[in-house]
């Protein structure tokens, strides 16, 4: 089974044939069909966050169910399925609370499968599945809990995109943030997760949507998504514009970027009483100022979102159907498609600045 793999930080992933052995009780074996190439896999691949190769990277996908191991499973042979790069162990505090995404319950490295062990292996030595399932891969054995089944009508490149940058855009605003309708918000960075953003803030019935990015290309495809204004922060200071286009301040502010200076002009994007949201996530270097005293004067909010603070299990079928009544554009979203050969093109047009996003689509 080919699979593009992580043997060394800062090198090209390389496509290997890996042994996948069956799966465990609790655990199935997925055909994929479709994985998303994200600037989290990026962030493994040049050394901004942890990691130990070789490594499967891949975490934005969707398949088929093909097998399950023996005992009771949450999926069938024949399911549709979204993966979700969050594990839920379903007893911990979070996921009794509601929060899944920020499950505590489960030890083993992100890179291993709740039970410490990895379904893959080259040459016999064990190799990790980025976040449990590591997706860039024609098949994948991982728990059943970071599998959700989705309706059989749902585009496969369109339901692996559902897996991260739709679910993580919109959810920042549906269910972190909770914009309310006729509010004004703003977005920084304009790629697939800030396109979503933008969605989800017409969605939520923003009255002013302000895409700010570097690139025009970007900014074109902000107004295509549901942008009212647009800003070139290449061109023009992006807070006194703001506060011009918003008579003072947005009231909501989001940074799909997650860099020092996007954090900080969040923060500064927003009016008294405004909330600021984190959702771009960067190296764990990375450390932003913030004045205490503005966002103790103004009251001002600044959060982080994880995820788009989803529910899996609930949410990717509750896009799915958005997407299937035509309410939120997903067909846009994919650029151009790969064959798993070519996935480090795909990273290339993404460290290019590509607007949209790339898709590895297997036979």
């Amino acid at each position: 089974m080919k699979a593009a793999v992580l043997t060394e930080i800062n090198q090209p992933l390389q496509i290997l044939d890996l042994t996948l052995r069956a799966p465990r009780a609790g655990e199935a074996r997925v055909s994929v069909k479709a994985a998303g190439v994200c600037m989290s896999d990026w962030h493994m691949i040049a050394g901004d966050w942890p990691s130990k190769p070789p490594l499967v990277l891949g975490h934005e996908a969707a398949g088929i169910v093909t097998e399950v191991g023996p005992g009771p499973s949450l999926v069938a042979p024949g399911d549709h399925v979204i993966f979700s790069f969050s594990s839920h162990c379903g007893h911990c505090r979070f996921c009794n609370a509601g929060r899944s995404i920020m499950c505590n319950g489960h030890t083993a490295s992100p890179q291993l499968l709740p039970d410490g062990s990895t379904a893959l292996s080259l040459n016999g030595e064990p190799v990790g599945q980025m976040a449990r399932i590591g997706t860039f891969c024609e098949e994948v054995v991982c728990s059943t809990e970071n599998l959700v089944p989705v309706r059989k009508d749902l585009p496969f490149p369109i339901a692996a995109l559902i897996g991260c940058s739709v679910a993580t855009g919109i959810g920042a605003v549906v269910r972190h943030a909770r914009v309310a309708a006729g509010s004004s918000v703003v977005v920084i960075g304009c790629g697939g997760v800030g396109l979503n953003i933008i969605q989800g803030a017409r969605l939520a019935g923003a009255s002013k949507i302000i895409g700010v990015d570097l690139l025009d290309e970007k900014l074109e495809w902000a107004r295509k998504f549901g942008a009212t204004h647009v800003v070139n922060g290449k061109t023009a200071q992006v807070a006194k514009e703001v506060r011009k286009l918003t008579g003072g301040g947005a009231d909501y502010a989001f940074d799909a970027i997650g860099a020092e200076a996007t954090v900080a002009q969040i923060v500064d994007c927003v009016g008294a009483g405004g909330r600021a949201v984190m959702v771009g996530i960067p190296s764990v270097q990375t450390r932003a100022p913030v004045p205490p005293a503005t966002m103790v004067w103004q009251e001002k909010t600044l959060s982080g979102s994880y995820y788009g603070s989803i529910q899996p299990d609930r949410d990717f079928p509750m896009i799915a159907d958005l997407y299937m009544d035509k309410r939120i554009d997903l067909d846009s979203l994919v650029a151009r498609t790969y064959r798993l050969e070519e996935i480090n093109e795909g990273f290339a047009a993404l460290r290019a600045g590509a607007a949209a996003r790339g898709v590895v689509v297997f036979d």
